[in-house]
């Protein structure tokens, strides 16, 4: 019990000095509050302040060294495909060219998840992405949750690769995605368009891979296009 409250005080500072630190509250290069003085900020011990630090420090957020102090390093540095970093960035107002970024990312990435799934999905994973258009569908009906349904989607893809790389980004696209989509559906004023999302599911489920990859690539194009267009 107490080893999960420590766990617990550690989690939360990591988060809210995380959280300050993406927002620019400690600004790059600057230096975070001593060990001591953060345990008098956020009350909390010194060993869960110390395990923080730690947690940070692995992220690529801050340099800690003796003598020297808690320093804030660069973006540059910070590990991008960690979903905490990922999430407190996204949480505090992301600007276009980070979603910009991301888009880029995932048209390096889904195309090729979803010509994969194309030759190596299982019919357990084709009945997981199907579940997952169907679950858009009912979202149209207001029966489920738009987002979370239409992430579903891509990430059953990634999962049907069979590629245990492609695999692995699963949690790092889940947690942009959670921004991006809501930006572009804002944007455009509209929900995911269904029939292009049921046509990706049917080049899977026909085994044509480059098909895959193309309807992939057009929804990605139009995202990319969409946030070019208010840059």
């Amino acid at each position: 019990m107490i080893s999960n409250q420590k766990h617990n005080l550690t989690y939360q500072l990591t988060h809210e000095l995380g959280k300050a630190i993406v927002t620019g509250k400690y600004q790059i290069g600057e230096g975070l509050p001593t060990e001591a003085n953060l345990c008098i900020e956020y009350d909390v011990s010194r060993s869960a302040t110390r395990e923080a630090v730690k947690m940070l420090s692995a992220k690529g957020l801050i340099e800690s060294r003796p003598k020297k102090g808690i320093k804030v390093l660069p973006a540059t540095n910070w590990n991008m495909f960690d979903t905490d970093v990922l999430g407190w960035i996204l949480s505090s107002n992301p600007s276009l060219s980070l979603l910009k970024s991301f888009t880029e990312v995932r048209a390096a990435i889904e195309p090729q998840a979803a010509a994969l799934a194309a030759v190596n999905a299982t019919p357990d994973e084709l009945d997981m992405i199907e579940a997952a258009l169907l679950r858009m569908k009912e979202a149209e009906k207001g029966l489920d949750d738009t987002l979370d349904s239409d992430i579903a989607f891509h990430t059953s893809i990634l999962k049907a690769s069979g590629n245990p790389f492609i695999i692995q980004l699963s949690d790092f696209i889940s947690t942009a995605l959670r921004v991006s989509i809501r930006y572009t559906n804002k944007t455009k004023g509209e929900d995911g368009d269904i029939n292009k999302h049921a046509y990706i599911l049917e080049t899977i489920k026909s085994k044509k891979p480059e098909k895959a990859r193309k309807a992939v690539q057009e929804i990605l194009d139009e995202a990319l296009e969409l946030i070019n267009s208010n840059l």
